[in-house]
Order: structure tokens, then sequence, then C-alpha cells
């Protein structure tokens, strides 16, 4: 029994041995192939740097400002060519006042309708401005109203009715003008003083005024006071006394809109002288003696006075026409011999008459003895046909 231990101890240490070799052998063996586990791709991350976006910086340079379109030209009538970025476009500009102020100023003999809501005191007739320039109203009394324009009426009348009424609303307006007069004379068709209604032009009131007369001229004279300003035409002048600004003007030029840009805005107490046109006489043997407008013209020919008059009769000394004229320093009359023949035939150049010239074609007495003859033989011949013995 002693000796069964020792070689069971002696066994079990060989099976030690054995299970060790077999672990080594084991683990000396190559490992199964096995396919590689995905791994992440290798990023280059220089490259990666250069394709990634990159975040804009801002520009420290600030952007231009856009161009300011400038006014090129204006062509008068209100359109406004502007010019920006090598573009050119055009404008209409707003409709500029000709007046320095917007309104009718009001002034004494003026009269004013004045409304208020719920205010019925007032009435529906006018109220004068007197000469003093003020206007009683009920319950506010005595209001300065001359000086004043519509708005500026109605907002002081607002103020004083407040003490009245709350928030009070107040219309005012223009009744009858008589403060702004002017005077228009000359060769219109109602002439006279006539009043200003706002801002009105030389057109309107020669309107306002029945228009020129047939015999009018083509020239107006403007006499203006100098404390409403000048004249706004270039040939205005000061008169010798400083207190006046006189300017001529074309109003066939003016109507015919050559010249539109003299219908000028007509103040107080402007004086409008229409003339009477600058005429030519023709008298003698013509058809029709008489006398005719020169109109836009400084003077007229020989031929076209004989034209207006509708040529000459048959007894016209036509050789020994002359023309009667009144010499500016002595005030003398003065006859130049024209030859009507001549000129008629193409043989002399026509002549030119001047304002108030006469023309006179005498009547040839040959020529008038010889038509009576005539004009007796036929009769004679007439007579002795028709009766019968």
């Amino acid at each position: 029994m002693k000796n069964i231990r020792p070689l069971s101890s002696l066994f079990f240490v060989l099976a030690c041995a054995s299970l060790l070799s077999s672990a080594a052998s084991a683990f000396q063996q190559p490992a199964p192939s096995v396919a590689p586990a995905p791994v992440f791709p290798t990023i280059d991350v220089k490259t990666a740097s250069q394709q990634a976006p990159q975040p804009v910086k801002p520009d420290p340079t600030p952007p231009p400002a856009p161009a300011k379109a400038t006014p090129v030209k204006d062509n008068g009538e209100g359109w406004v060519s502007y010019s920006a970025d090598g573009k050119t476009t055009a404008k209409r500009n707003a409709p500029q006042s000709q007046d320095s102020g917007d309104d009718y100023i009001l002034g004494p003999e003026d009269s004013v309708n004045v409304r208020v809501v719920h205010l019925d005191e007032l009435g529906d007739a006018p109220y004068p401005i007197d000469l003093r320039g003020n206007v009683n109203f009920p319950r506010i009394g005595r209001v300065h109203a001359a000086g004043k324009t519509v708005e500026q009426l109605e907002a002081e009348l607002t103020q004083r009715y407040k003490e009245y009424l709350q928030d009070p609303v107040v219309n005012v307006s223009i009744a009858e003008f008589h403060s702004q007069p002017i005077s228009i004379l000359g060769s219109v068709k109602s002439p006279g003083v006539h009043q200003i209604k706002g801002n009105s032009t030389l057109f309107e009131v020669m309107s306002e005024a029945g228009g020129l007369s047939d015999a009018a001229g083509s020239t107006i004279t403007i006499t203006r006071k100098l404390e409403y300003g000048p004249l706004p035409l270039p040939n205005a002048t000061t008169d010798p006394s400083g207190k006046y600004s006189v300017a001529d003007l074309n109003i066939r030029s003016v109507m015919s809109a050559r010249n539109p840009a003299q219908n000028i805005p007509v103040k107080p107490y402007d004086v409008i002288t229409v003339p009477k046109a600058d005429l030519v006489y023709v008298i003698g043997s013509v058809k029709k003696p008489g006398g005719f407008l020169l109109q836009e013209r400084a003077n007229m020919t020989v031929l076209e006075a004989l034209a207006l008059a509708q040529g000459l009769e048959r007894t016209a000394s036509a050789g020994k026409a002359k023309i009667l004229r009144t010499d500016e320093i002595t005030h003398a009359r003065v006859e130049i011999p024209v030859n009507v023949k001549k000129m008629m035939e193409g043989k002399l150049g026509d002549t030119s008459l001047l304002a108030n010239d006469i023309l006179f074609v005498p009547t040839s007495n040959g020529k008038a003895a010889s038509y009576r003859a005539l004009e007796a033989l036929v009769q004679t011949g007439t007579g002795i046909a028709v009766y019968r013995p």
C-alpha cells in the first residue's frame, strides 16, 4: 500500500505534463486566417484641409455707393433727363408754382365764405373784409384777415373757436376778389380794371378782358411796381423814376406757342397796354381804298398793299403813284414817287411801306376822258338800236 501512493503521484505528474505539452503546442500552431475587421480609411489631414470649404471672410473694402442720378437737361416743359451709371432716363418734375406764394393773399374789400360745423350763427352770407383788413365773426369778434391765405385764416378761426367748440371744423373759401386789381388798356374787347383770381397768368387775364380786338397790334407793354419784383422778361428795364419795371412782348409769338415762356404770371397793380396795330393806307384810283394792318410785320411793300386794295382801277395812272411819309424829326410830309406800272411789269423792284405811310395812286385824266367818251358812244349806240321811229 505504501508503493501505490507514490505511483499515483507519478501518474498525476505525467498527466499534468501531457496537458501542459498539448496546451503549448496549441499555442504554437498558426492561427486560422480570418478576414480582417473593417477599419476606417486613413485621412490625409493636409488634403482634407485643402478640399474642405473655407469660411468666407468679410471684404474689408465697403461696397461702392450707388451712382446718384444727376440732372442733365431740362427741356423747358417739366421733363428733366437724369444720368446714372452711364444711363440716361427722363423723369417729369413736379409742377412748380410760377408765383412765390402758392395761395391767394386776402386783402381789403375781398369777401370770404366761412362754415363751421355745429355753428349755425355764421349763416350763409359772405363776410366782407373791411378797408383795415378785419372781419367780424359771431362769438369771437374781430379777426384780421388781410395778408393771410385761406389756409392761414382757417387755422386762426379754428384756434379761436376752440373756446366754444371741441375740435371745431372750419372751412373758408373766397367769395369775391377785390383786393388785387390790374389794368388792361388799349385794343381789347373789355378794357378796364380786372381782379386777379389766384395765380393768374397774362393770357388768363387777357381772356377775362375779352381778348384782343381786330385792330390790336402784336406787341404788349407791361408795367409793374418794383415792390412786386422785376418783370421776368429778358428785355425788362427800370423806368427813370426807379419805381417800375417795364417790358414789351410779342403776343402773337406767345399765342402761336413759339415763345410760351412769355406767358408770365401777373401781379397786383400791373398795367397791361395793348396798342393798336400800325397801318398803311392806300387811296386814289384803287378798287378798295382804306387802311391795312401791318400785324407782325414792320413794313409792307407797295404791291402787297395794292393786292389788299384789290388792284388798280382802269383809270389809274400807275406810273405817277407816290408815297406820302411823315418825317419823324420835322413831322413834315415827304413825297416819294413810285412807278407802280414798272413794278407790276417786273422792270422795277418793289418798295417798302412803313407804318402810317400813304400810297396814293392818281387818276389819269386822259384815260378818264377816253373812258367817258367810250361810255357815251356805247350809250348812244344802244339808244339808236333800241329806238324805232
